[in-house]
């Protein structure tokens, strides 16, 4: 009979079994890594995130914009301010951590009638 050597593929080994012809599957435990537990724990919350955001949008504030109508459109319309990091095309792609308003569908196109009526006061005035 012919020897046969174990294959190795990452933390399995399989070992040819000699009467029957049958592999036999050996998986080793590998060491658990600060990267896992956090990979596990924003997958979680990453569940739990997706069902508190369905029905809510996102206002997303263009960089320069006065802070004053920002803190209009937070006050008069109750929208919770956050910042995302969202990709911004100006000379080249760069991801930038941008100001958003959030709430429900209604109350975010309102707000963004406001935000476009303000920021063309703002520059005529200028």
């Amino acid at each position: 009979m012919a020897k046969t050597s174990p294959k190795t593929t990452a933390n399995i080994i399989y070992l040819p079994h000699t009467i029957n012809h049958q592999l036999k599957v050996i998986i080793l435990a590998r060491k658990l890594q600060i990267a896992d537990l956090e990979r596990v724990k924003n997958e979680a919350e990453g569940n739990e995130e997706a069902v508190e955001l369905e029905g809510l949008y996102d206002l997303i504030i263009p960089p320069g914009t006065p802070s004053y109508i920002i803190y209009d459109l937070v006050e008069e319309f109750e929208l919770e301010p956050l910042q995302r990091k969202i990709k911004v095309s100006i000379v080249e792609c760069d991801e930038r951590e941008l100001i958003v308003l959030r709430g429900t569908l209604e109350v975010v196109q309102a707000a963004e009638k406001f935000l476009h009526d303000e920021l063309e006061a703002w520059v005529s005035d200028d």
